[in-house]
């Protein structure tokens, strides 16, 4: 397995998924699940962060009256 921290949002929700598609079969052993259901929780807060930060990136282009952008600023409420 790689190193979560590697991960693009895309590669950890991929992976995510077939964490949880496996738990769902209930076929794993309880050592198995421990260690899937650990790695899902890495790879979901991986995701939450890596949202965030394109969150904070997001940006609203401010224009002047003539309709020509003056710069940005944060979106609130994302």
């Amino acid at each position: 397995m790689s190193d979560i921290n590697t991960l693009s949002f895309e590669e950890a929700m991929r992976e995510l998924e077939a964490t949880v598609g496996k738990l769902e079969t209930g076929e794993a052993t309880l050592e198995e699940s421990i260690a899937l259901y650990e790695r899902g929780a890495a790879l979901r807060a991986h995701c939450e962060a890596r949202l965030r930060e394109a969150e904070e990136r997001v940006e609203k282009i401010t224009l002047a009256a003539n309709g020509q952008p003056t710069g940005t600023e944060p979106v609130e409420g994302l």
